[in-house]
């Protein structure tokens, strides 16, 4: 099975293009679950405050059962974390549940502009990369017009955004913009919360192509350039989703993709208040 490769951030450091989405997956399951995965080829994994299982990964590295190295760990501040003092310290309480020193992208998980802390997050996340606590830093579920107004307000560029992305809310613009901008996109919900498995264009593309509904989703999202996290625990599936490298979509392919209705799943980022 093909290594998955590597795309270049804006600041310099890679980060793979692949990997493996971690909410829902129980604390107590992860230890075991992160191991089966790096010894199948993942190296980034996607968790968050809000997740609960940030601990999970600390026991597999206090454990031995993963090399703290073999991983490249994302993480996010919850929205009841934003603001200044609150970033520091929940931040802090994330590296100690993680067992790490680092963490190798840290992401604000919500614009919420309705409460307007989030520039002030950002700068702290900023002064954390500075500060080499993080080595890159990032946002989730930013609109254009988030993305502006913090890159106006302290001249970063984030090095990531990630967003709902999938057949069903393709997101071009945001992608354009962000190709401009030197943003990578990563895809939450890259499947459309298993909807888009059950298409009868993607089903139908699976067929022609003898790969899994799944394979052609991500190999949808690889050729537009996406870092993609889909999240699984069984074995079969986690295998399955490395297993993309031997086939392509042709142009006709995306085009019949591209007709498939266009539907948010997730919260609406401007609108999303919860804490």
């Amino acid at each position: 099975m093909r290594d998955v490769p590597d795309l270049r951030m804006n600041n310099g450091n890679e980060i793979p293009q692949i990997g493996l989405g971690l909410r829902l997956i129980d604390v107590q399951d992860l230890p075991a679950v992160l191991g089966q995965a790096v010894a199948m080829g993942y190296r980034l994994i996607d968790t968050a405050q809000t997740y609960g299982n940030e601990q999970g990964i600390g026991t597999a590295i206090r454990r031995g059962t993963v090399n703290r190295d073999d991983l490249f760990i994302t993480t996010k501040i919850a929205n009841r974390n934003q603001g200044r003092s609150r970033t520091l310290s929940s931040f802090d309480e994330s590296l100690q549940r993680l067992g790490t020193e680092v963490v190798d992208l840290c992401l604000v998980h919500w614009p919420q502009p309705m409460y307007d802390q989030y520039v002030e997050t950002w700068r702290t996340l900023v002064e954390l990369g500075n500060e080499g606590r993080t080595r890159a830093v990032g946002v989730s579920n930013f609109t254009v017009a988030c993305l502006e107004r913090i890159i106006d307000e302290t001249g970063v560029v984030p090095a990531v955004n990630q967003v709902e992305l999938h057949p069903q809310l393709p997101q071009s613009d945001l992608l354009r913009c962000h190709a401009e901008l030197g943003i990578l996109v990563q895809a939450w919900a890259p499947f459309g919360h298993g909807q888009v498995l059950a298409n009868p264009v993607v089903r139908q593309i699976a067929s022609e192509k003898a790969k899994s509904p799944a394979q052609v989703v991500l190999r949808w999202h690889l050729q537009r350039g996406t870092i993609v996290l889909p999240k699984s625990a069984a074995l079969g599936h986690m295998k399955e989703n490395l297993d993309v490298w031997d086939f392509e979509l042709t142009a006709q392919d995306t085009a019949r993709l591209a007709q498939i209705p266009t539907r948010r799943l997730g919260p609406d980022p401007e609108s999303m208040a919860d804490r």
